[in-house]
């Protein structure tokens, strides 16, 4: 009689363990992947593909700028941000915003500290890692030498960040200042 053969191979069942074992991870990655969602930059105003294409463009116009004149943000209250849950200390001056309504004056000034008045000035408010809560003014007007932001609503507590982008002929010029409201 001949001997059977009572050896078994798991060599196939680990083979199905492990394409199982991938097929699972494979899925949970795309799954996490797409659950976190995905914010658009905007710095220098505009979309991220668009800064991205201009950027030669954007820093010459900026340099060109940054030459002849200055933007300073004026009568805002200025502190410290508190930085939550870290070991280092960062000394970052932030404007200090009120929960309700804030208004912010911004000056733009040649070198030899004349004000501008006919400037193209456009204002964002934002938050760092969204733009779910921005605030645009396409047209901030310029009243008793100062451009003025008027009815900015901020309700929620947390960081923010002013952008003001002002157009001088083929100049553009660029702030971001940091602001916090406290909870």
């Amino acid at each position: 009689m001949a001997k059977e053969n009572k050896k078994k191979s798991y060599w196939p069942h680990m083979i199905v363990g492990f394409l199982l074992v991938g097929i699972t991870l494979g899925y949970w990655t795309v799954k996490s992947a797409t659950s976190i969602p995905v914010q658009e930059s905007n710095d220098y105003m505009l979309k991220y593909q668009q800064a991205d294409m201009n950027i030669n463009d954007i820093l010459k116009k900026k340099e060109a700028f940054d030459k002849a004149y200055r933007i300073e943000i004026v009568d805002v209250t200025m502190g410290i941000t508190p930085v939550a849950n870290s070991k280092v200390t960062k000394k970052e001056q932030s404007v200090l915003l009120q929960k309700g309504t804030n208004s912010f004056h911004y000056k733009i000034i040649t070198k030899d500290n004349t004000i501008v008045k006919d400037v193209n000035v456009t204002f964002l408010l934002t938050r760092p890692h969204t733009d779910k809560e921005d605030i645009l003014r396409k047209e901030v007007p310029f009243k008793e030498g100062k451009y003025v932001v008027e009815e900015i609503p901020v309700q929620n507590a947390g960081r923010y960040i002013l952008q003001l982008r002002a157009t001088i002929g083929n100049m553009v010029g660029y702030a971001t200042t940091p602001a916090y409201l406290k909870p």
